[in-house]
C-alpha cells in the first residue's frame, strides 16, 4: 500500500497544487472584476486577495521541484544518448549506471545543502519553538511579503524535491540493473485508456465511413472511382 502510494506521490502532489492554484487564480480574477462593479462592491470589496499571486508562485515552485522527480521516474527528462547508444550492451550499461548514480549524487548533495540552508534559515527556530524549547539565541528567519509565512517553508521545496529526485535516480538504477530497461514515456499514451485489441482495430479498419443509412449516398470511394474508370470518365 505504501509502495503504491509512493509510486504516485508526484502526480498526486502536482495535481493538488495545480488544481488549487487554478481555483485561487480564478477566484482572484473574478474578485478583481467584481470589485469594479458598483452593486457588487459592497459584497466583495472587503475581501483581500493580495496574497493570491504570491501563493500561486510558491505552488508553481513546488510543482517544478516535484515535477523534476516525476521526470526521473518516468524517463521524460531530455538526455543526449546518441554516443551511448552506439556502444555495445556491456559498455552502454556501465555508462547508464554511471549517469544514474551521478544524478543521485548531485541531487543528494543539493538536498543536503538545501536542508542545511532551510534549517539555518528559520526551521531550527520554528521547530524548537513548536516543542517549547527556549530558542532565544536562534535565528527566527525572514517571512514572505504578503502571506507573512516563514521563508524556510517555501525553500523546503529544494531539499524535499531534490531528496525525492535522488531516491528516484537510485530506484531507476536498481530497476535497470535487474531488468536492463530504463523507464520510457510514451507521449501518445493516455493513462487509464486501454489499448485496442487486434479485433477492435480490425473492426475499426472495416468501418466504411462513407456509407449512409438512407442508401442514397456513395457507399465507397474505391467503388465510386472504379465506376468512373469503367465509364471512361
Amino acid at each position: 500500500m505504501f509502495t503504491k502510494a509512493l509510486d504516485h506521490l508526484e502526480e498526486a502532489l502536482i495535481a493538488f497544487l495545480m488544481a488549487t492554484a487554478t481555483v485561487i487564480i480564478f477566484v482572484a480574477v473574478m474578485h478583481r472584476y467584481a470589485s469594479g462593479v458598483s452593486f457588487l462592491y459592497d459584497y466583495v470589496g472587503h475581501m483581500n486577495f493580495a496574497w493570491a499571486q504570491e501563493l500561486c508562485i510558491i505552488m508553481f515552485v513546488w510543482m517544478a521541484k516535484f515535477g523534476a522527480a516525476y521526470g526521473v521516474r518516468t524517463g521524460i527528462h531530455v538526455g543526449v544518448d546518441v554516443l551511448i547508444n552506439r556502444l555495445d550492451a556491456r559498455m552502454r550499461g556501465k555508462f547508464i549506471v554511471f549517469g544514474l548514480l551521478a544524478g543521485a549524487l548531485f541531487t543528494g548533495t543539493i538536498a543536503t545543502l538545501g536542508g542545511t540552508f532551510v534549517w539555518d534559515n528559520g526551521a531550527h527556530y520554528s521547530i524548537f519553538h513548536l516543542f517549547g524549547i527556549a530558542p532565544e539565541d536562534l535565528y527566527e528567519g525572514p517571512t514572505t511579503p504578503d502571506l507573512e509565512w516563514p521563508t524556510w517553508m517555501v525553500y523546503s521545496a529544494i531539499p524535499l524535491g531534490s531528496a525525492l529526485m535522488c531516491f528516484r535516480f537510485v530506484q531507476v538504477c536498481v530497476s535497470f540493473l535487474k531488468t536492463g530497461e530504463l523507464p520510457h514515456h510514451d507521449h501518445g499514451h493516455v493513462e487509464g485508456l486501454e489499448e485496442d485489441s487486434s479485433d477492435d482495430q480490425r473492426a475499426a479498419q472495416d468501418i466504411n465511413w462513407f456509407e449512409m443509412d438512407d442508401g442514397l449516398h456513395p457507399k465507397d470511394i474505391a467503388h465510386h472511382e472504379g465506376e468512373k474508370k469503367e465509364k471512361g470518365e
